[in-house]
């Protein structure tokens, strides 16, 4: 599993913890019903804990590094970075949030999983100091920001820019005719029929741990599905999935499937598909940004690969109702636990990671784009990384990974349908009669 897996099916572990951690529990962020002081403190001295789930070997010595080097700065000050996976971060936030241990800082998704900290009291408001009107806030790019927006107010710092692409090996396509990157989803998969007889696996599909399928899922209702009934649905307060245009989706992914995907997807994990595109098996495969690295030959890749590969956005279907300029992902965060003694100084060193020297150094050691403005040049990244910057600037939106932005229930629902839809065990009815019910607990649930 990749540090990049999203988080799925255990998040209800997540909200668990979650509840119980909040129970007779006030945050001590606050103090007589005041925001507590962030101000950065005159004498920096103190032990600050923090959690990521970056421990893959590519990601984990920049965070170790940022530490030392804030460290050095500040003699005083004693950094505890603890990195794990993905699915042992799961696990231990979990524990973590039932036993009142947070960290002082603590990584998480953007959405509703970062949403049920701030229910529960467990992060921190950092409007004062990282809103959009602030100094520090207006370094970011505004999109990143209000990825980690709640009822108007600012909870998380953003990381990392994150979206999903479709990347196409230039030669395969010259080999089958294909002139252009497809503009409809419509001429995708008219474009796989070529692909296969031209001797390609369309597009590689490894969909193991489910959060592949889910990211399809994300941009597909963004196309089909009205921005204000999606934002209504994904809401837990407020969800239902009646709209026709969820079955519309799943269809279409059905068909992407069937007519463009590896055979036993299910089977299959991420970096197997991976593979297969990097070996030229496959002609496309749909990763993130954040993988783009993994294309180049700094990144492992051969230099016929590397040379011959550009990327385009999963193409929407030429009559979408929805909004056909949105882009799938977001960006990663860092959330202040409210209840921290070193609030203050744990927002000093976020500021220190997210400085343009800092956010620059995070692009040209392992590749990710920053949301700090003006932090990738033609010198510490590559043509493909500049190209998505500037493409996820025309994005009208982010459309969040559906597997975080929703509840825990519903994430879930659409995790176990759409592994059923690929291998023929449902219908795209029978999915989406599964999450209207995840929507209708998830109200309960809510309140």
């Amino acid at each position: 599993m990749t540090s990049l897996t999203r988080v799925g099916a255990t998040l209800a572990a997540v909200v668990t913890a979650v509840a119980l951690a909040a129970c007779g529990t006030p945050s001590t962020a606050t103090t007589s019903g005041k925001q507590a002081n962030l101000t950065t403190p005159k004498e920096k001295k103190g032990t600050l804990t923090m959690v990521t789930k970056f421990a893959d070997p590519k990601y984990a010595p920049y965070f170790v590094d940022v530490t030392k080097a804030y460290e050095a700065a500040n003699p005083g000050v004693k950094i505890q970075l603890e990195q794990v996976g993905d699915q042992p971060y799961k696990d231990k936030i979990r524990v973590l949030s039932a036993s009142k241990k947070l960290p002082d800082i603590y990584f998480s998704w953007a959405g509703d999983f970062a949403n049920k900290f701030v229910r529960a009291n467990l992060a921190a408001d950092l409007t004062s100091v990282v809103g959009p009107d602030t100094e520090w806030g207006k370094t970011f790019a505004p999109a990143a920001l209000k990825a980690f927006q709640t009822n108007g107010k600012y909870y998380g710092v953003p990381i990392d820019l994150d979206a999903k692409y479709m990347a196409y090996n230039k030669k395969a396509f010259a080999k089958a005719g294909i002139a252009n990157p497809p503009d409809s989803l419509e001429t995708l998969l008219d474009d796989c029929g070529k692909l296969k007889s031209a001797g390609y696996t369309p597009i590689a599909l490894g969909n193991q741990y489910g959060w592949p399928a889910i990211h399809y899922m994300t941009q597909l209702n963004a196309y089909a599905v009205k921005p204000d009934t999606l934002s209504k649905d994904y809401n837990p307060a407020t969800g239902a999935f009646t709209d026709p245009g969820y079955v519309t989706a799943l269809t279409q992914f059905q068909s992407i499937v069937k007519q463009c995907a590896t055979p036993s997807a299910n089977g299959l994990s991420h970096e197997a598909a991976q593979a297969n595109f990097l070996g030229g098996k496959a002609a496309m495969h749909y990763l993130e940004s954040l993988e783009f690295l993994a294309l180049t030959t700094k990144g492992g890749a051969s230099k016929d690969i590397a040379d011959n590969w550009s990327f385009f956005k999963l193409p929407a279907s030429s009559s979408s109702p929805g909004d056909t300029k949105a882009l799938t992902g977001a960006p990663d965060g860092f959330m202040v636990n409210a209840q921290s003694e070193n609030a203050a100084l744990a927002v000093d060193f976020l500021k220190f990671m997210t400085n343009a020297q800092n956010a620059q150094k995070l692009t040209a050691d392992i590749g990710w784009l920053s949301p700090v403005q003006g932090s990738a040049t033609s010198s510490n990244s590559f043509p493909q990384l500049q190209e998505a910057l500037t493409d996820m600037g025309k994005a009208s939106q982010f459309a969040i990974w559906l597997d975080t932005v929703t509840n825990a229930d519903v994430a879930n629902a659409y995790l176990s349908g759409v592994e059923g839809l690929i291998n023929g065990a449902t219908t795209p009815q029978q999915v989406i009669k599964g999450v209207q019910d995840a929507a209708e607990k998830a109200k309960k649930q809510v309140g």
